[in-house]
């Protein structure tokens, strides 16, 4: 099934999509003259191909992601440093929960790739299961660790028959982006399948 993506500001970039991968990227124009039976999704904003986060191993295997039923007892705020270690020593089992809560985190901030050495097999099982690209990590970082860090690290261009892995931030440029952040993001695609959307 072709998908085109389009965002309002950014339709110079439209993105054809067939199944899993990308079928082509061209003006919005272009594609809508060259595939009419495409569903079309529209979004505002800008396209993108997506975030590269750094901080795989901060994020989900040293800070804990409560589960929102938790909230009376933990708050709603992610937690680090040895409250997290505690948690996760004494019910390891919670370690898999708080990753893939962790992860939704991750695919609503744009993120389709992370990076940085895993040391336990649940959290990258889990980020496996996501769909999420595994990158080379920077030799230096800027920044704490973040949902959206900074400076924001961009994936190289989409092209055809790659992986149809990107995202859908709402504003009006990349400038604006770097800005705002990554937390504007609406949309994000893994593998053709919107994983994230915001309601």
């Amino acid at each position: 099934m072709l998908t085109l993506h389009v965002a309002e500001n950014s339709p110079e970039t439209a993105v054809l999509v067939d199944g899993a991968t990308v079928a082509a990227v061209a003006p919005y124009e272009e594609l809508t003259a060259a595939a009419p039976q495409a569903r079309v999704r529209r979004w505002p904003g800008i396209l993108l191909p997506g975030l590269l986060n750094p901080y795989a191993p901060e994020l989900l295997e040293a800070t804990y992601h409560p589960d929102p039923r938790e909230a009376d007892t933990l708050g709603s705020a992610p937690i680090t440093g040895e409250r997290a270690q505690a948690i996760f020593r004494n019910d390891p089992s919670r370690l898999g929960a708080s990753a893939r809560r962790g992860v939704q985190q991750l695919l609503a901030h744009g993120t389709v790739a992370v990076a940085g050495d895993l040391r336990t097999r649940t959290v990258a099982d889990v980020i496996r299961r996501a769909g999420l690209a595994v990158g080379q990590r920077p030799p230096r970082l800027p920044g704490p660790p973040s949902l959206s860090p900074r400076p924001l690290i961009l994936l190289p261009p989409l092209v055809p028959s790659r992986a149809a892995c990107f995202a859908v931030f709402d504003v009006a440029t990349r400038e604006d982006l770097v800005k705002r952040g990554a937390s504007t993001c609406v949309a994000t695609v893994i593998e053709g399948r919107i994983v994230h959307r915001r309601r």
